[in-house]
């Protein structure tokens, strides 16, 4: 949901939000990729991922509906705070 809200992220911008390691943030990340639900670039040495544009429209549209359910939600919220609160996201060029 961090990726559909936020439009593309590093694996950093995840492993520091979800508190999670870079190996689990990664794998996870690689069979979404297979799963051809999102697309990944690489920027020096970060990877970025964001959803497929392949992705079918009933499969956009759902996601879009599951985040306006859970904007709201304590879980979700605690999530998007910590990426908001990242120091030296990617876009400063300087990643966690």
């Amino acid at each position: 949901m961090l990726i559909e809200a936020q439009g593309e992220l590093c694996v950093c911008e995840l492993t520091h939000a979800l508190g999670e390691s870079q190996p689990k943030i990664s794998r996870h990340l690689a069979l979404m990729r297979e799963a051809g639900m999102v697309e990944s670039r690489r920027d020096g040495t970060w990877m970025h991922y964001r959803l497929s544009d392949t992705l079918p429209a009933w499969a956009k549209d759902l996601l879009s509906q599951t985040l306006q359910q859970i904007a709201g939600l304590d879980p979700y919220k605690r999530d998007l705070q910590q990426l908001t609160s990242m120091p030296n996201r990617p876009g400063a060029r300087a990643c966690a």
